[in-house]
């Protein structure tokens, strides 16, 4: 064994130590430590000793290892021995950075030591020197590279306390290496550490490294694809333990909570900023509060309520999938189908209980689901556990939801969905099976609708009709889909109001191509619509060119009428169905208005007719004329009924030649200025998007994602995307399922009602206990009475008692039996 070099250590002997007072077995090694420290040269004397020492202990350790040596009289069975050497090298361990020349070989020696005669040390005297080591490794004196396959062995060897210790300095370790940036180098080095570990046979040596890659995972330190990829590899270990451990770690994956002591501080940062925006037209919110009785505003303030609501949920949800904390394993594997495939024929030929099946089966199910595989050998092996008396059923069915999705070609899964159909939903089926069938057939449905056809759906809508709230909820819901998705599958009737009356399921293998920026016709239609508003308008004498003659008035005029008229259509759209009356009144109205504008076009007719004759009688060219003059001089008056007059003087007729040329002249001024305006629009459009054009585009998204929601009161048919990345929770699927309860539960409900409640006392007893003055009884005894009424008090009293007994002494007891 190697050993300080001769020529930097002193030569000691015991004499000399004793003449210097320093005897070695009086050492105070705390106090020689703080001394060594302050002062590193004067002390080299004691150094050597103590290093000698130590190092006389650890030959006589290894020798009794390498000789197997377990005897009750070896120098292990002496618990002194032991602790003195724990002492030195935790003493050692303190000063080595003050001597690093003379201890240059002490970390190397000692871990030597630990990898030589671990298994044949006192417990205590293996942890002394896995904290010394740790502490070597805390002070930069070891690398955790050297020093990781080390500490992966010694959580093998059936101690609980150093098995702790190790494994807590490596996640603690790793971790304090990455928090501020990732050391990509030194990961790579401990990952290929590690992940030869998980690959052998030996099944202690692969949990703990699996164990260790599945927290520093979780922790979000090795959050890489190249640990995900090797945490699913373990999938196909030899042993079934590690097996069942990883396919439990990637199932549970997303109930797992973030680790306490991580620095959350930028997450929340982040979504404070993400708060989801409702942008809700103000028109819409008027009329919920201040249009209609008081019944249909109730019924309209609801009704927001619940779309504020439902997109709210679903912009939460579209953030979390976007932000980093939703991730799983199974998100980033290189060879999806392969291991859908591998882990499959596994399934198929393994001879485990029936919760593993469950778990492997589960596992596929989610990759398929997440990545959009195709594996039809799956369907038909779900189909031989799809019973209404199956155990765990109802994980089975989410699980077989998982893997359905719209790449999958609808005649595989056709089979499956209709034993699902024939198993749950009948007559004879109890409540609980109906429900949980429809509930199944609809998140089937809502992945793959072209499963469903016309007699089967309306055999399914049925049940909307039946007592039990869970029947009737999942087939309302099913119905709900539907009036969405496909509407024409539904009798007249039941199909409601929806959205698109002409809505259908895209075909098989069918795909929507974007050919421009997503919401570019939302920010077109705004521009349009604000250049309409810009040119609406008769007062404002800069929108009209000089060259514009009197008739351009009646052109807008028209198309604010068409436009008010497509704005109250919308409105009508997004009223309830129970507003009926509302919706014919504005019906009346939107036709008194069309009427109105239309006798307002044709007064203007006449009136530009009689300026042009009498703009030609007075010598000037109506052409010519300017507009804002023309306008400005036209006045309108109100009448009492609300119709709109012209105030003009008496009306003259010229030939028609005249008025054709005014025409013709306005014809060509209107054509002028709309070229114009289309060469202005068309140097501003380069068709290049700034950033408040997203912004706007993200606002307009949002304003028409409202108004559909109202529309459709709040539902809204998920993307394939997201229906591809949620979990479909099995809970989900027995909804509004009264369980019976057991009579614990219903003691445990019984006891928790009555924990607020006092103890149980009369009513006459809690009337007594008065906290407040006497009573009126109480007070009457105690007032002061005059000598005159005590003594008819008195006396009423005797008079009263005599009556009594008078009464007493004539009452009729009955005739004797014997006479």
């Amino acid at each position: 064994m190697a050993s300080a070099p001769a020529s930097l250590l002193p030569d000691l002997n015991p004499e000399a130590i004793t003449a210097s007072g320093k005897d070695a077995e009086k050492l105070n090694l705390p106090a020689l430590q703080s001394k060594m420290k302050s002062d590193p040269e004067g002390y080299e004397m004691e150094l050597h000793l103590i290093y000698n020492q130590f190092k006389s202990s650890m030959e006589l350790f290894q020798q009794q290892a390498a000789m197997s040596f377990t005897s009750v009289s070896g120098i292990a069975a002496d618990p002194t021995v032991a602790k003195d050497l724990g002492d030195r090298a935790l003493f050692l361990a303190h000063v080595t950075p003050f001597y690093p020349k003379h201890l240059a070989q002490f970390p190397r020696e000692l871990a030597q030591f630990l990898r030589s005669s671990a298994r044949t040390l006192p417990s205590g005297l293996r942890v002394h020197v896995t904290q010394a080591l740790i502490l070597l490794i805390n002070r930069k004196m070891v690398d955790i590279v050297d020093i990781l396959e080390l500490f992966m062995e010694l959580q093998t060897l059936g101690d609980r306390t150093l098995r702790t210790l190790a494994f807590s300095h490596i996640i603690h370790n790793i971790r304090h290496m990455n928090q501020k940036h990732k050391n990509d180098p030194k990961n790579r080095g401990l990952q290929n550490i590690l992940f030869s570990m998980l690959q052998q046979e030996d099944e202690t040596k692969a949990k703990r490294s699996l164990i260790t890659l599945c927290d520093l995972h979780r922790r979000k330190v090795w959050f890489d694809d190249r640990t995900a990829n090797a945490i699913c590899t373990a999938c196909f270990h030899t042993s079934p333990r590690i097996m069942i451990a990883t396919l439990s770690f990637l199932l549970d994956y997303e109930k797992i909570e973030d680790d306490d002591n991580s620095d959350d501080s930028g997450n929340e940062d982040e979504q404070a900023t993400q708060q989801p925006q409702i942008v809700l037209s103000k028109e819409v919110v008027y009329k919920a509060k201040h249009k209609g009785t008081s019944s249909s505003k109730k019924k309209k303030q609801a009704k927001l309520q619940r779309v504020m609501r439902s997109m709210k949920k679903q912009q939460r949800m579209s953030s979390e999938k976007n932000n980093s904390s939703y991730y799983s394993p199974l998100n980033h594997l290189k060879d999806a189908q392969g291991f859908a495939e591998k882990l499959f024929s596994r399934l198929q030929t393994t001879n485990e209980r029936f919760e593993v099946k469950m778990m492997m089966l589960k596992v596929i199910a989610r990759t398929v689901g997440l990545h959009r595989l195709i594996l039809l050998n799956l369907y038909p092996y779900f189909q031989k556990y799809v019973q209404s008396h199956q155990r765990d059923v109802t994980s089975l069915l989410a699980a077989a939801v998982q893997a359905c999705h719209d790449m999958v070609p609808p005649d595989a899964v056709e089979p499956l969905f209709k034993q699902i159909v024939n198993q749950f939903v009948h007559d004879r089926s109890r409540s609980e099976a109906i429900s949980v069938g429809l509930n199944v057939v609809r998140e089937i449905c809502l992945r793959m609708p072209l499963l469903m056809t016309e007699d089967l759906l309306q055999d399914l809508v049925l049940y909307r009709k039946s007592h039990e709230k869970a029947v009737s909820s999942a087939a309302r819901s099913l119905l709900t889909l539907f009036r969405e998705v496909c509407p024409s599958l539904l009798v007249k009737k039941d199909r409601g109001r929806p959205a698109d009356p002409k809505a259908r399921p895209k075909a098989y293998g069918e795909v929507k191509v974007a050919s421009n920026v997503p919401g570019f016709e939302l920010l077109k239609d705004d521009n349009t619509e604000s250049e309409a508003d810009t040119d609406d308008g008769f007062t404002s004498s800069s929108d009209i060119d000089d060259d514009v003659g009197p008739s351009e008035v009646e052109v807008a005029g028209d198309s604010g009428s068409s436009d008010g008229d497509d704005n109250d259509n919308d409105d009508q759209d997004i009223d309830d169905q129970g507003t009926t009356s509302e919706d014919d009144s504005m019906q009346e109205k939107n036709k008194d208005s069309e009427d109105d504008d239309a006798n307002f076009s044709s007064d203007n007719t006449d009136v530009i007719s009689d300026d042009d004759e009498s703009g030609k009688a007075d010598g000037h060219d109506p052409a010519e004329s300017s507009g804002p003059l023309s306008i400005a001089s036209e006045t309108f008056r109100t009448d009492s009924g609300g119709e709109r007059g012209y105030k003009a003087g008496k009306r003259k007729f010229s030939d028609f030649n005249e008025q054709l040329n005014a025409a013709s002249q306005s014809l060509r001024a209107l054509k002028k200025l709309a070229g114009a305006r289309e060469g202005s629009t068309s140097e501003t459009n380069d068709g290049i998007l700034s950033n408040e054009d997203f912004q706007r585009i993200k606002e307009l998204q949002a304003k028409k994602d409202a108004s559909i929601a109202l529309a459709q009161h709040g539902f809204k048919i998920p993307s394939t995307d997201q229906l591809s990345a949620k979990r479909v929770d099995a809970a989900k699927l027995e909804a509004n399922i009264r369980k019976k309860m057991t009579k614990e539960e219903r003691l445990a409900l019984i006891r928790a009602g009555r924990e607020e409640r006092g103890k149980y006392q009369a009513r006459t007893a809690i009337k007594q206990k008065k906290t407040g003055g006497l009573s009126n009884r109480q007070k009457e005894h105690k007032k002061a009475m005059p000598l005159a009424a005590k003594r008819a008090k008195v006396s009423r009293s005797r008079q009263e008692k005599k009556r009594k007994q008078q009464r007493s002494g004539k009452q009729f007891r009955g005739r004797k039996a014997w006479k």
